[in-house]
């Protein structure tokens, strides 16, 4: 009786451990971003086709015994319908990862999806730092930039150059909550002071009101934590309104297609945090051209380069494990430091947070400009050990163990 007692556990043990996650023939890479919404230019179909280049160039390298597709859809910006796509990606066609994301309230939902079947997350643009916090799960690694590293770079650049108060004007939803929490943590941290704030619902086309308000607090730095057309819509409007120059206005998630759409005269000097930009060096210089050979001529946002990364960084990781096991994967990307063309040294931390420098930057004026893309002169540089949350601030659990 013991014996066929001991043979009953052993069965059901084996039931629920993970599905075998031998490498399939051909390994499929979901990019789940908004593509008709108001980030569909920072990451949209952009992101798809830096998906499929680093799928090229991944096969470029030599036989790796699977082929790679690329499939894509849209959220619409819904945790619901982000979640129903990814299980129905995972269970019916057999996606092996899910990259993008691109909306913070979906990443929460695809993030427990995609930890409950054990496969991978490449949360690219992913801005809430909770994802890597409290929400840490050991098949999740964000990549390129959060709220911590936007808000806290944005923090050190200005207080470095005397402006220490900040009024922000957010989203009202779960990233722009993070975005100015961070920025204020390091604001105060650094001895400076936020004096106020106001919320607007995301596609918010009248920021009179909330300018107004920014403007009246007498406050240094107004401090954007939104983005895409919300951001290009309140930059616009701030210039009209005469607020610049006599207050600095710092984005706290401005890409630079969000530049591009303001128009240099209204958005000279905007202080702005990235990841990437296409002319910081050959490599991106060389990418960057690419790219845009192949995109009507737009050069790669941070959201764009950061897919490129991450997946050709995956595919690398999947030869190497020989596993699609989202835990195995995961732990092959912290096994070493990756030598990253497009941003430098990557370091994977226990939470999954993946770490590298931060650039800030300010909006050049018409004059300088040398071309539609020439939009940026570097101000900071934010070495990884500084630019991203400290790995025991965050509460991830995955830490501790």
């Amino acid at each position: 009786m013991s014996r066929r007692i001991s043979i009953l556990f052993a069965l059901l043990a084996l039931a629920v451990l993970p599905a075998q996650a031998q490498v399939p023939a051909i390994v499929k890479i979901g990019v789940l971003n908004d593509m008709n919404g108001p980030f569909a230019d920072q990451s949209g179909r952009g992101s798809v086709l830096a998906a499929q280049m680093a799928a090229e160039d991944f096969a470029a390298r030599g036989p790796a015994g699977f082929k790679v597709e690329i499939v894509s859809a849209d959220h619409q910006n819904k945790p619901d319908v982000g979640s129903q796509i990814v299980r129905h990606w995972v269970d019916e066609d057999g996606v092996t990862a899910v990259a993008d994301s691109v909306n913070s309230g979906v990443a929460l939902a695809v993030n427990q999806v995609l930890r409950d079947k054990h496969r991978t997350f490449l949360a690219t643009n992913v801005g809430s730092s909770d994802l890597t916090g409290k929400f840490c799960a050991p098949t999740t690694i964000q990549w390129t930039m959060d709220s911590w590293a936007m808000g806290s770079s944005a923090a050190r650049a200005t207080m470095k150059a005397g402006l220490d108060s900040w009024y922000f004007i957010s989203f009202d939803y779960a990233f722009g909550a993070a975005l100015q929490r961070d920025a204020t943590a390091m604001l105060e941290k650094l001895g400076g002071k936020a004096v106020g704030s106001v919320k607007h619902p995301l596609g918010t086309t009248d920021f009179s009101s909330y300018l107004l308000q920014a403007q009246s607090s007498g406050a240094k730095v107004i401090g954007l934590a939104d983005t895409g057309t919300d951001l290009v819509n309140a930059v616009k409007q701030a210039a009209e309104f005469g607020i610049t120059p006599k207050q600095k206005l710092a984005s706290l998630f401005a890409l630079i297609v969000d530049v591009d759409a303001i128009g240099l005269k209204a958005a000279q000097g905007l202080i702005v945090t990235e990841a990437f930009y296409w002319d910081l060096n050959d490599n991106t210089r060389a990418f960057g051209k690419r790219f845009a050979d192949r995109f009507g001529g737009k050069m790669p946002t941070s959201n764009q380069a950061g897919v490129y990364s991450q997946v050709l960084a995956y595919l690398q990781a999947v030869k190497a494990a020989k596993t699609i096991e989202g835990e195995k994967i995961v732990a092959e990307f912290r096994r070493a430091p990756i030598a990253d063309k497009l941003f430098g040294t990557i370091t994977v931390r226990p939470d999954g947070r993946a770490i590298h420098d931060m650039h800030v930057f300010r909006v050049k004026s018409p004059d300088k400009s040398k071309s539609r893309w020439d939009v940026y002169e570097q101000i900071a540089t934010i070495p990884a050990a500084e630019a991203f949350r400290p790995l025991d601030q965050g509460g991830c659990e995955l830490v501790t163990r």
